[in-house]
């Protein structure tokens, strides 16, 4: 069977259980995602899966511009360290962001 183009693959159609805000990370499986518009619970929406965003970041050292970035759910904040228990995969940084920032911007890749 030959492949067949269904999207760019920009966005991921998703169905939350619980309504979602805009700027949700959202875990699916081994990705995050992030909800660009409010998603009512029950409702198709879709996720950007790529693109640049404004995080919450772990505190400590500087982090430079194109370093790997893992996102914790359960801290709910984005950081280097991706040997911590739980956390996956987001995406490098897309702007360096000093050991006294409180947010990190995210290019989201997988």
């Amino acid at each position: 069977m030959n492949a067949t183009f269904i999207h760019s693959g920009e966005y991921l159609d998703h169905i939350p259980a619980a309504d979602l805000p805009v700027g949700a990370v959202v875990v699916i499986s081994d990705s995050v995602a992030i909800a660009n518009r409010p998603i009512p619970a029950g409702s198709l929406g879709s996720l950007a899966a790529c693109g640049v965003f404004e995080v919450q970041r772990a505190p400590g050292a500087l982090i430079p511009q194109g370093k790997r970035l893992f996102w914790n759910p359960a801290a709910q904040q984005a950081g280097i360290d991706g040997a911590l228990l739980g956390v996956l995969p987001m995406g490098i940084a897309a702007a360096e962001a000093a050991d006294t920032a409180t947010t990190v911007r995210v290019r989201l890749n997988h």
